[in-house]
């Protein structure tokens, strides 16, 4: 079991360690834009304290904490993770860009945060959970690291549920999105692993157990653009 966990831990490692020079740009193409309006529309829902403390699992190139970094101002504070050290060079850069002072980025593991119990107001992961090894595992590492009263927020792309989108949706992952990496951002096999990740992670009603069985007192879900993408919210009492 712990082999096969392995396996995938090496293998996602090693497509953001390929793709991430490419990875702001394909996002973009992928969802045709629309991963920046369901961000913003998170942000609003997540209703952000100025003097906050924030933490960005999987950050990759950092979209999301330059968001909280500017949300939570100059008096919060907005820890960025990522395994990959190629995906965090492209977030310190734009860390760099933007002079955020209060944004600090380490490279870690999002299924063994390096944080004391009850540390943060607010916890996001965003498109990462369907990639780690164990979904559970870090569900209730985020639970942990959250304080009482705090929210943990996923972002993540969903499985629509109407006749005929749903087969078009998965027609575009499999086939149509490694094309667009191989003309793009000549990664065909690494945008594959896109395609697979997404088909077996869990919807909507069975992510939100999850959060339920992870420890969360209740779980807020919005669903956007058909359903190809999906918010839960999760309140730590």
């Amino acid at each position: 079991m712990q082999e096969q966990k392995q396996s995938k831990e090496e293998r996602v490692h090693h497509v953001f360690e390929t793709i991430y020079s490419n990875y702001d740009s394909m996002n973009s193409i992928i969802s045709f834009q629309q991963h920046k309006a369901w961000r913003k529309d998170v942000m609003k829902e997540m209703q952000i304290k100025k003097g906050a403390k924030a933490l960005d699992v999987c950050c990759g190139t950092g979209d999301w904490s330059v968001s909280l970094s500017d949300a939570v101002g100059r008096d919060g504070e907005v820890i960025g993770l990522d395994f990959s050290e190629n995906m965090l060079s492209i977030a310190e850069q734009k860390k760099k860009d933007f002079n955020l002072r209060n944004l600090t980025l380490i490279h870690g593991n999002a299924m063994e945060l390096p944080f004391e119990d009850n540390s943060f107001d607010y916890v996001t992961i965003g498109f990462g959970l369907r990639n780690v090894p164990d979904y559970m595992t870090v569900l209730k590492e985020l639970h942990r690291v959250v304080k009482p009263n705090g929210i943990v927020v996923c972002l993540e792309t969903s499985q629509p549920t109407m006749l005929g989108f749903k087969q078009l949706y998965f027609f575009y992952f499999r086939y149509i999105m490694p094309l667009f990496g191989r003309l793009f951002a000549k990664s065909y096999n690494e945008y594959a692993w896109l395609n697979e990740s997404t088909r077996e992670f869990p919807d909507k009603q069975k992510l939100k157990q999850m959060f339920l069985d992870a420890g969360f007192s209740r779980v807020q879900i919005k669903s956007y653009t058909g359903g190809v993408a999906a918010m839960h919210l999760g309140y730590k009492q």
